[in-house]
């Protein structure tokens, strides 16, 4: 993950819930196809020490499961091979441009009880931002 604190990114008069979340935005946006089993979303995500993956790819997001819903349905007595990932995809997304504030997309995941965020530039995914990725904002600041 990108770790602007690291490398001294930070304008001198913008930090915390001031700076641009395209700071904060994951290096690489992790995917699995529809027909994933949540056992492979599951595989996938550990593989990839990441807190969630995109269902789809980065041209057509058809959702995000996370760490987090893969405990719950593993809680639930799901089958990891029979759930696919296309089968999980019913949530609304919480979307957010490349240049909003780190203060507004701690917003957002409060107003959408969500711990990640897709971010898009001219309608594109670029990335993935977590809860943790917004609180590392305001700890650097």
């Amino acid at each position: 993950m990108n770790d602007p604190a690291d490398r001294n990114e930070f304008p001198p008069d913008v930090s915390g819930g001031a700076a641009p979340i395209s700071l904060f935005v994951s290096d690489a946006v992790v995917t699995v196809p529809p027909t994933a089993t949540l056992r492979e979303v599951a595989v996938t995500i550990v593989r990839e020490t990441v807190g969630c993956a995109v269902v789809g790819t980065v041209d057509q997001v058809d959702g995000i499961i996370s760490e987090r819903d893969v405990t719950q349905l593993v809680a639930q007595g799901e089958d990891l091979d029979d759930v696919t990932a296309a089968s999980l995809t019913d949530r609304p997304l919480v979307w957010v441009d490349h240049a909003a504030s780190v203060e507004e997309v701690a917003d957002e995941m409060l107003q959408g009880y969500v711990r990640h965020v897709l971010v898009g530039e001219d309608g594109l995914l670029i990335g993935v931002v977590s809860m943790r990725d917004v609180i590392a904002a305001y700890a650097t600041a």
